[in-house]
């Protein structure tokens, strides 16, 4: 199905923008190999502009080659991942306190509406769907913070740990936990307790960060970045 917006992009620009987005949305997960015949198939074109495609998406950081694996979706060094969160902790808190006092009456309704309507996906450990809508729960919070440059700065660096964040539901019991934690947030917020949703905020991104050191298994990752 073609998009408004992309019916004269070339196969290249095509097949950047679908992987690129398959690679910042989780969906292309960290050391996924990316066959050049697989995608060709796939996305129906030759083997040419798949291989332009994977040179720009190189270029860009998202994939690189290994050795006897080819070209694989990139992932980040430990200490970078460690800054990530640890930067990601501080905007989401900021973000979530300021939602507390700035969202309009409107802004609330849906979040209690949406973060409601998540709790049966959680429950049924649907995982992509919970996904789903986990990201457009800290969207309305980033929203709702009614600062465009910290809302900027703060989807800047979520999309860069986008695949990380996501790769946490393929933990057993994850989806119900993260709505817990959603529920302490959205509780606060509601409440228009600024101190208390930056709190829970900040102890949710904690144990979003724990649920993907044991996706990975880094038992030796440490809590916090070295200083």
């Amino acid at each position: 199905m073609s998009l408004p917006g992309h019916a004269k992009e070339t196969a290249v620009e095509m097949l950047v923008r679908r992987l690129s987005a398959g690679i910042v949305e989780g969906a292309l997960a960290p050391g996924v190999r990316l066959d050049e015949q697989s995608l060709a198939e796939r996305f129906e074109v030759s083997r040419t502009p798949v291989r332009e495609a994977l040179a720009q998406l190189a270029a860009q950081g998202l994939v690189e080659r290994r050795p006897h694996r080819g070209v694989v979706v990139a992932g980040l060094s430990m200490e970078r991942l460690l800054h990530l969160f640890e930067l990601m902790t501080e905007l989401e808190g900021v973000c979530a306190r300021l939602a507390a006092l700035r969202m309009t009456d409107a802004e609330r309704a849906a979040l209690a509406a949406d973060h409601l309507a998540a709790r049966a996906l959680a429950e049924a450990e649907d995982s992509e769907r919970y996904a789903d809508a986990n990201r457009l729960f800290h969207l309305a919070i980033y929203d709702g913070a009614h600062n465009p440059e910290l809302v900027g700065t703060t989807r800047d660096v979520r999309n860069r740990l986008a695949p990380f964040r996501r790769a946490q539901f393929q933990v057993h019991g994850r989806p119900s936990a993260s709505w817990r934690e959603h529920d302490a947030v959205a509780q606060a917020i509601l409440a228009r307790d600024g101190e208390a949703a930056s709190a829970a905020m900040r102890a949710h991104i904690e144990k979003v960060k724990d649920a993907y050191r044991a996706f990975a298994h880094l038992d030796g990752l440490p809590d916090r970045a070295p200083s």
